[in-house]
């Protein structure tokens, strides 16, 4: 049998139906069949881990209502599923059978919790954690139906161990190395498929963690990190990682190569859902990624790889639009030339959960501006009125309704010229920049805009690089 070891990751939309559930046992058997050993893992099908964050906060409110529909919807999802994706009756039966146990148990920790008008961040992982578990299930189910021997198992079950940041916990890769090693080589050597819940995992003492929204992707390179596997493969319902949305620029197409150091300035901004991290436990090891469309598998797709960015005739690879922002400054007189400020500001917005996207300071040092997720503003705003209002900062102040437009490319680094092309490619559409920031690494120039002139900022600059020739 061959020692080399793939990672097969399968997105939200490539689990949600049949037709998804046949393509991955092709694809899965495809590999086996050409002397592949294989590690599937499995994120939740679309709008359940949504759905599971919302079932929490209504339990938070005491909403019990609320909460017996959302437990219900994501039940139903995952029946409907097993009754479309699997044939024979004793496949079905068994199946349905571990997904009413997971639901069952949801549902009673739920109503505890909508007693008591309390949710933990332990039991919010847990609950959060499920949608994959599911698909863990069927996806395993649907697999030994055609004949591929399978196990199921949640992340935490395949050993990825973490530390206690719930919600977006980070991997203790020494000890999990060891877990992994322990618990899925011995299946692999048997020839069984393990296939391994995205985006969980456990705490040394056995507390249920998740590792943040795209965890399903870091799963994959965490294990390939693990196993030493040979390439990860991420399969999804699009082509690969495209020069902008097609969504809104109708001439995009798809990159075919782009380095780690392109693509994690991509993956830090959770392009196509990529976690910020996904590739740290694989960059030292230099294991190659593939995005591909597990709808057209005659498209190649786009190969992530090690070594210098290959810079080309193309200085920008792709323009990316991130929605869902808030810009959030502080401003005062009695910030200038004082030393700590900015760490009492980041500080402050740590404890209160705030993650921040890019930071910007004036020269003057009277302002401090920022972007954060829009759903965590009030949040955010709360925090700093409360900890550095006063003789320091005299104003806070947002805006919620804009986006950022991101630039990203290899051949940015040194080149002269490349801001002016993008803000006078902006400029021509009469669309004001709010904010600018670039990271020394100058692969990446983002810029804030109103929302409504986000697609028009994209459009503008994929025309001006002339990113849609082949």
């Amino acid at each position: 049998m061959s020692s080399r070891i793939l990672i097969y990751k399968f997105g939200e939309r490539c689990v949600a139906t049949a037709e998804g559930m046949e393509r991955i046992v092709d694809i899965v058997r495809d590999a086996l069949s050409r002397g592949y050993r294989l590690v599937v893992v499995v994120a939740a099908v679309e709008g359940v881990t949504d759905r599971l964050l919302s079932l929490c906060r209504e339990m938070e409110l005491g909403v019990e209502d609320r909460v017996g529909g959302h437990i219900n919807w994501v039940r139903e999802v995952y029946v409907k599923l097993a009754m479309e994706a699997l044939g024979s009756i004793e496949a079905r039966e068994a199946a349905l059978k571990r997904i009413e146990a997971v639901v069952g148990e949801v549902r009673s920790i739920s109503y505890t919790c909508v007693k008591l008008r309390e949710v933990t961040a332990k039991v919010r992982d847990y609950i959060a954690s499920i949608g994959e578990v599911l698909s863990a299930i069927i996806v395993s189910s649907k697999l030994t139906e055609e004949g591929i021997d399978s196990v199921a198992l949640a992340g935490w079950e395949a050993g990825i161990v973490t530390d206690g940041r719930f919600g977006d916990a980070n991997p203790l890769i020494e000890n999990t190395r060891v877990e992994v090693s322990k618990r899925l080589k011995p299946l692999i050597d048997r020839g069984i498929t393990p296939v391994v819940a995205g985006f969980s995992g456990a705490t040394i003492d056995g507390c249920i963690t998740t590792l943040g929204r795209g965890g399903a992707d870091y799963t994959a390179t965490i294990l390939a990190a693990c196993l030493d596997s040979d390439e990860v493969y991420l399969w999804t319902h699009v082509d690969g990682i495209m020069t902008a949305d097609p969504m809104i620029e109708r001439r995009a197409r798809t990159i075919d190569k782009l380095s780690y150091e392109e693509a994690i300035e991509l993956a830090r901004f959770s392009v196509k859902g990529l976690h910020p991290r996904v590739f740290d436990p694989i960059a030292s090891r230099g294991i190659p990624v593939r995005v591909r469309n597990l709808f057209d598998t005659g498209k190649h797709g786009t190969s992530i790889e090690p070594g210098r960015p290959e810079v080309d005739r193309r200085i920008v690879k792709t323009v990316v639009l991130i929605r869902d922002v808030a810009l959030l400054a502080v401003e005062g007189t009695g910030m200038v030339g004082l030393p700590g400020v900015a760490a009492k500001v980041f500080e402050a917005l740590g404890r209160a959960g705030v993650n921040i996207l890019m930071i910007s300071q004036s020269s003057s040092e009277a302002n401090i501006t920022m972007v954060i997720d829009r759903g965590s503003l009030d949040r955010a705003v709360a925090a700093l009125e409360s900890s550095v209002t006063g003789l320091l900062v005299s104003r806070v102040y947002y805006e919620p309704d804009i986006c950022v437009v991101s630039v990203v490319g290899a051949g940015m680094r040194g080149t002269p010229g490349v801001a002016a092309k993008v803000f006078r490619a902006v400029a021509s559409k009469g669309i004001n920049v709010r904010m600018i920031a670039q990271g020394s690494s100058e692969y990446n120039i983002s810029f804030v805009v109103k929302e409504e002139d986000g697609e028009e900022a994209v459009r503008a600059i994929h025309d001006e690089f002339k990113l849609y020739e082949d």
